[in-house]
Parts: structure tokens; sequence; C-alpha cells
């Protein structure tokens, strides 16, 4: 089955809707969303780099962390982890809203959690250049050390309060609109999703620019400046680099051929798999195999 756009996380504890991955370039750990895979969830995300560096694209725009910094990332926002150093390591620590609001209809919820995560904030970068903003990655710190060491009796409580306070810190440092986001800057991501989701799941079929444009009811010129806008390429590019990742996953996976998994992932001509598979990579699809599997072993 295809991965779609939006994640549903599974939580190791239902009754503790609360969960931290630890992301590298090969492997998550609870196995989750991770690098280089577009997603957005109804959760909100913290993030924190504790090895390396790294770009991640959030609603089409890049931001660049290194080790010790941080970036909220609010529900329902596409994001992307694009780049990060060979050797690196991040966490990200993803929460339901109505965790800092206690209890439904709160004096919590209405003024100090729902203004915020249904307004234009998509994003927070946290890198430590105000004393609030120290505090904050000092916390995300000793979160991660409970998450580690969660055998301790309590910990859900003391991760739970630690996320509380961290929140009336950011709130009470940030400026913010009280006005929800515009319907239409809700209705752009809605589109933008249903067009991505249909790649997702019909790349490996001879799609057109028109269907995709199609099933978010808008004309192929502004579906095309909505994939440019967000994601900053064409649709086509979108649909290409989608191919071959998906490629990339069946040459380390299977041992079909380079023609079987050029047909399987949507390329009708080999020799167009290979040229594009070789722009994207620097390396043909044998050479990537080739280097994967002597990685790997």
């Amino acid at each position: 089955m295809e991965k779609q756009l939006h994640e549903t996380i599974l939580y190791p504890d239902v009754s503790f809707p609360y969960i931290m991955y630890t992301h590298t370039i090969h492997a998550s750990s609870p196995e989750g969303r991770g690098f280089n895979d577009l997603h957005w969830h109804e959760e909100l995300q913290i993030t924190l780099v504790t090895k390396g560096k790294l770009v991640i694209q959030v609603n089409g725009i890049d931001h660049e962390l290194e080790t010790g910094q941080a970036i909220l990332i609010n529900k329902g926002v596409l994001h992307v982890t694009t780049h990060l150093t060979h050797n690196g390591q991040y966490v990200s620590f993803n929460f339901p809203e109505k965790l800092l609001a206690f209890y439904a209809d709160s004096a919590m919820e209405k003024n100090y959690v729902l203004p915020y995560t249904n307004s234009l904030l998509l994003s927070l970068v946290i890198k430590g250049d105000a004393e609030w903003q120290i505090q904050i990655l000092q916390m995300l710190w000793d979160m991660k050390q409970k998450f580690d060491m969660k055998k301790k009796w309590g910990w859900e409580y003391e991760v739970s309060i630690k996320t509380a306070q961290l929140w009336l810190v950011l709130i009470s440092n940030i400026s913010l609109s009280s006005e929800e986001a515009p319907k239409y800057m809700k209705l752009q991501q809605e589109r933008l999703q249903l067009m991505l989701s249909f790649i997702h799941q019909n790349y490996s079929d001879n799609i057109t620019l028109q269907e995709i444009a199609a099933i978010a009811h808008l004309s192929i010129s502004e579906c095309t400046r909505s994939f440019k806008r967000t994601i900053h390429m064409t649709p086509y590019d979108y649909l290409i680099k989608y191919r071959i990742k998906k490629s990339s996953e069946l040459l380390i996976s299977t041992d079909s051929t380079i023609t079987e998994i050029a047909h399987r992932v949507g390329f009708n001509h080999v020799n167009h798999f290979i040229q594009s598979f070789k722009k994207h990579h620097k390396k043909t699809p044998n050479e990537f195999r080739k280097f994967r599997n002597e990685f790997i072993n």
C-alpha cells in the first residue's frame, strides 16, 4: 500500500498520545515518516537536531538548523526534511494539542492553545538567540532524556508538565494575530494535499497534468502555480522526483531488473528512467544499487 501524505501516528501507548521519533538518513525509530518523506499530521511537532545539520521544508519554506536548534511545526502543515548531514540525527516530539488544553473547552484551550494552533503560525524556528529560546532548547533536551529513560516511574507526567511549560514560554514570547488563518490559505493547502496524494497513489500510471489539476478542480496554470509557490517545482518535476524515490526503494529491496523497475514506477522508456535517475542521484540505477549493497554489507 502506498504511503499517504497524511500521517496517522501510531502511539506506543494509546492512553498516552505522545511519541518521540529518532531519525537518521537511513531509519526512524519507532518506525514512522522520516527523512525525505513529505507528509502532514493532526499533531503538533517539535523537532530538535541532536547531531549534524539539516534542512527542513515547511509549507515550501526551507529552514536550516544546526545541532541543538529546533523548530515547532503546527498541526496540518506539510513538511519534509530534505537534507541531513551524513551522520546527522534529529528527534521529533509529536503530540495532540489537547495535551496542552488539559481538557476540552478549558480556559487553557480557549485562551492559550486554539488561538495559536488555528492561526497563521505555520512554524517557529528556535535557534537559541534569546534567553527564552535557550530555555526551550534545554527543555527539549530534558524531554529527550525522559523518553530515553521512560521506564522511570512518573515519566509521562514529567514529559506532559515539561511540554506545557515549554508551550507557555513559547506563546509568552511570540506576537500573533488573533485572526484565524484565512479560508483561502487553508483551501490552497487542502488543494495541494489533494494533488500530491493523487500523484502518490497513481505515479505508476501514465498520469497527465490535466488529471493532477482536475483532482483539485483547478486549471493547469493554477495547478502549476500552486506547486511552484509551495514546493518550488512543477507538478511534472515532482512526479519524476517521486518516481525516482520509489525506484530507489525497489533497487534496494528487490532483485528486479532496471527495465522492470522503470516500468513499475511509471517510466515508459528505460533510457528516460536512467537519465532522470542519474540527474537526481549522480549515479546510474546500477551504480546506486551496487553502492547501497556495499554500504549495507
